[in-house]
């Protein structure tokens, strides 16, 4: 079996309306979601748009039987003023992923965006992590900057001010997958602020003392880790002079291998261990073009991961079906 732990949702063309309009009004106008019908959203389930194909019918094409669903990252907004226009927009967006899983059975489960807000007590999003465990929601999706890259700096991960959050993840024995959302900046659009908040993160989660703290927290780097795995020699360096190991510490986290090209796949599988390595694709999506060395899409990594002839059959298992059902607490 695949299970694909980084699939976005493919909704149905409302959900964009609405969040123009709620940047429109900026609330003025009060919280009504348009009027959104089953039909509607199985259609869009299967729409083409960022591939040649629609999202179930890409994820039949490469084999992908269950897929982890969550927002998109780049719309979540959550820079924008007032917050209660974050609150609306995640809240409206984690029940539109509900009706996906349940008019889909199978294929999907949920992964819950969080409505963080610039600037606001973490606390301030756990009843609606609360109430999306309770729809049945598997994990959620943490970006590392609310202010998406407008200039401030948010704390770190190993600061303080994210442990309400860890400590109720640990609680209700749910992941947290890192990724980031949009970016005010022209230098670094999102695609690229997502490398460095994933970098940023490993790295600050390996040098504090969450994993001390919080022990059974399960945390997820999209995009194999960002840079890091390119970069672990000079990691590997520094905290050696401290007596101490960075790929040790690497190893606390799971990454996923939404990885574009197989050098990069295979550096990620050698440095962390298949048994931190969860299957992801992100099907649909910016991986979703020809490759015209192979001929095949980008995202279609199952045929790469099997080729690795230095991998065995139980590391595979473990790639593309075991380690998400261990992270996710998925039945057998």
């Amino acid at each position: 079996m695949i299970i694909d732990c980084h699939g976005h949702v493919s909704p149905p063309a409302e959900l964009w309306v609405y969040k123009a309009n709620l940047l429109s009004h900026r609330g003025a106008h009060g919280r009504r979601m348009p009027e959104v019908s089953d039909a509607a959203i199985l259609a869009a389930a299967n729409r083409r748009e960022m591939a040649p194909k629609g999202h179930l019918d890409m994820m039949d094409q490469f084999g992908i039987d269950l897929q982890m669903l969550s927002p998109r990252p780049f719309q979540m907004m959550h820079s924008a003023k007032p917050a209660k226009l974050v609150h609306w927009f995640t809240e409206e967006t984690n029940n539109l992923i509900a009706r996906t899983v349940a008019l889909i059975p199978g294929r999907f489960v949920g992964v819950a965006g969080l409505p963080q807000t610039a600037g606001d007590p973490i606390e301030q999003v756990l009843p609606e992590l609360e109430r999306c465990v309770k729809m049945g929601f598997r994990g959620v999706l943490l970006n590392p900057d609310p202010y998406e890259n407008s200039g401030v700096e948010p704390p770190s991960l190993g600061d303080r001010y994210w442990y309400p959050l860890y400590e109720k993840l640990c609680e209700l024995d749910v992941p947290m997958h890192i990724h980031s959302t949009s970016s005010h900046s022209e230098r670094a659009p999102y695609t690229l602020n997502f490398i460095s908040e994933e970098t940023l993160a490993v790295y600050n989660l390996v040098q504090s003392s969450v994993f001390k703290d919080f022990p059974t927290l399960k945390v997820i780097c999209s995009h194999g880790g960002g840079a890091i795995p390119y970069q672990i020699g000079r990691f590997q360096s520094a905290s050696s002079r401290q007596g101490a190991s960075f790929l040790d510490g690497m190893r606390q986290l799971y990454y996923d291998t939404v990885l574009y090209s197989e050098e990069a796949l295979r550096l990620l599988i050698k440095t962390v261990g298949a048994d931190r390595c969860l299957f992801g694709s992100e099907c649909p999506g910016v991986g979703s073009t020809i490759d015209p060395a192979t001929g095949r899409q980008r995202d279609d990594l199952r045929p790469v991961i099997e080729g690795f002839d230095w991998l065995s059959a139980a590391d595979k298992q473990l790639i593309f079906e075991g380690n998400a059902r261990q992270v996710f607490g998925l039945p057998a």
